[in-house]
């Protein structure tokens, strides 16, 4: 149910937050730790001493060799703190990163500068008088339902203008009476500089009083977008804000699951920085937080794939969501020792030498940072006896000789409220290069070399899709838009090609096969679901927003993956 909160939800919340629960309820839940039995290979319940022992002893053993860190981005403020405060004072590594999604150099860069640390900024109420609001990257109908909602009634009670930089004209746009500027996709970047030429107007209003650009975290993985959102605000004056998709993000950024930021924001690299954080989680004499800025989340995965770590420390992360999951899989089957931490067996169990469950956010209670940067406790819903993440590493911690201080709710929070945000130096971003013909990533690895059509692919997540964290409700999952291929007019000419008539995407690593629907996406693009049933973008197609793809009807010995 909608918690009373109006300032936020207005007593509202989407279909998927009202039933979107029973996941963390299905037969493969964990409730026990699971070893790796050594004579039969599998995976076999064991005590907690047994468990905690064994994945102590392996991650201590494998600390000298390098452990990352992938802990998701789902976490509670207080299980991210956990989870940074291990990283850095246990494990002795900045190698951790939550960010499971494409991303980008200029990302973190953006967030340290704009985002992390700056407390409360742009406010579902304030959007309601912000006269223009820039959507860049972002589809709130999609990926933020209650924004959705709010930018609705801005519009239609208020007056408030949309506009959208955008790769698909969508319904939610059309619902918002939204200006959309169509891009390419890997080419928005030179979609936003260019607005001034294309769409003074639109420019012109933004530098009013209250104007917003909302851009979501798709951005990070178009070079240069970032950076041209970020000349955008300074040049106008308008007022920023990023909205993750997943519930932990931006209190992970605050928590500093990110390898250059600390808690609150503090860069990683700022000797000030690291003394406060040191000072706040009580480090000794002699003890110091390591200096270097680690890796991020491919990184990590790259570095394992190629033996130049020993040891992996894995939270909720789907596989499908990283960019390259096949990557993924090679650096979990070559790295010499896997942890996880997680509700229910995934595919990350298959690898992993120790498994020790955690509690789903409805068995514990605590905190979530939402886009707005508004922290919101919340209270423990159903009765249980699972661990959180902050219990789990806090045990972890201990018998590996150390004391997380995370044991003690109160005292956590009277850390994280001692330390603060970060005031000192905060670095401008840098302006970055642009996509080139072809948008992102328009390498050898992206060249389809099979029969047919070329074409730019666009992609997000629909607000529901074949997640994780929608399984167990097939009502819910019924009332999803069915799957599709979009394509451009001009690839629908050339193929002969009618509204609901199949159409093959394809690359040298798979396809996708999806009924067609013409228009809503420039010349030369098609538009598939990231993640959906009979679509995984990145897991069939080895492809991601801005590739280059291929495009056919399909073969008819090829078998078909139609979804309807």
């Amino acid at each position: 149910l909608a918690g009373n909160d109006p300032e936020v939800n207005e007593e509202w919340i989407t279909d998927k937050d009202r039933f979107g629960f029973a996941w963390s309820r299905l037969p493969d839940r964990l409730t026990s730790p699971l070893v790796r039995d050594e004579d039969t290979g599998e995976l076999v319940t064991a005590s907690w001493p047994e468990a905690l022992d064994l994945a102590a002893s392996a991650l201590g053993r494998a600390a000298d060799g390098g452990v990352g860190l992938l802990p998701g981005g789902r976490l509670t403020l207080e299980d991210a703190w956990a989870w940074s405060r291990f990283a850095r004072t246990v494990l002795g590594t900045n190698d951790i990163d939550q960010r499971t999604r494409p991303t980008g150099p200029q990302e973190e860069a953006f967030l340290a500068a704009r985002v992390a640390g700056t407390g409360l900024g742009v406010t579902y109420t304030s959007l309601e008088r912000a006269g223009q609001v820039l959507l860049v990257a972002l589809e709130p109908e999609d990926e933020c339902g209650a924004l959705f909602l709010r930018l609705r009634k801005a519009v239609r009670a208020k007056g408030t203008r949309v506009a959208t930089v955008t790769t698909l004209r969508s319904a939610g746009s059309t619902k918002l009476d939204a200006q959309v500027v169509l891009t390419l996709p890997g080419r928005e970047a030179d979609a936003v500089a260019d607005l001034a030429r294309t769409h003074p107007a639109l420019v012109e209003a933004l530098g009013a009083p209250g104007a917003t650009v909302l851009v979501g975290e798709r951005a990070a993985a178009v070079p240069g977008l970032l950076g041209a959102v970020d000349a955008l605000v300074t040049a106008t004056g308008a007022r920023l804000a990023w909205v993750p998709r997943r519930s932990g993000e931006r209190g992970g950024v605050e928590a500093g699951l990110l390898p250059g930021l600390l808690p609150g924001g503090r860069p990683v690299s700022d000797p000030a920085a690291r003394a406060q954080v040191e000072r706040a989680w009580g480090l000794g004499p002699g003890r110091h937080l390591p200096a270097a800025p680690g890796r991020t989340a491919e990184e990590i995965l790259a570095a394992a794939a190629r033996g130049e770590l020993a040891g992996l420390l894995v939270g909720g992360v789907d596989l499908r969501d990283l960019p390259d999951p096949a990557l993924a899989r090679t650096a979990l089957s070559r790295v010499g020792t896997v942890v996880q931490l997680e509700v229910r067996r995934s595919e990350v169990s298959r690898y992993a030498d120790v498994v020790l469950p955690v509690a789903p956010a409805v068995e514990k209670n605590g905190t979530f940072v939402n886009w707005e940067g508004r922290v919101r406790p919340f209270g423990q819903a159903h009765v249980s006896r699972a661990r959180t993440d902050r219990q789990v590493l806090g045990l972890l911690a201990r018998q590996m000789g150390h004391d997380l201080g995370v044991d003690d709710l109160t005292a956590l929070h009277a850390a994280l409220a001692a330390l603060g945000l970060w005031t000192g130096p905060r670095t401008p971003l840098a302006p970055a290069g642009q996509a080139g013909p072809g948008g992102y990533g328009a390498g050898s690895q992206d060249v389809w070399n099979g029969v047919g059509l070329r074409a730019l692919l666009a992609t997000h997540k629909p607000l529901l899709d074949a997640g994780r964290l929608q399984d167990g409700e097939p009502f819910l999952a019924a009332t999803a838009k069915a799957p599709v291929v979009r394509v451009g007019t001009d690839i629908a000419t050339s193929l002969s090609l009618g509204a609901g008539e199949s159409l093959t995407v394809s690359t040298s690593t798979g396809s996708v096969t999806l009924p067609a629907v013409v228009g809503g996406v420039a010349d030369g693009v098609v538009w598939l679901p990231e993640c959906s049933p009979g679509s995984t973008v990145h897991q069939t197609l080895g492809a991601r927003h801005g590739s280059v793809v291929g495009v056919s009807r399909p073969s008819p010995s090829t078998p078909s993956e139609v979804v309807r």
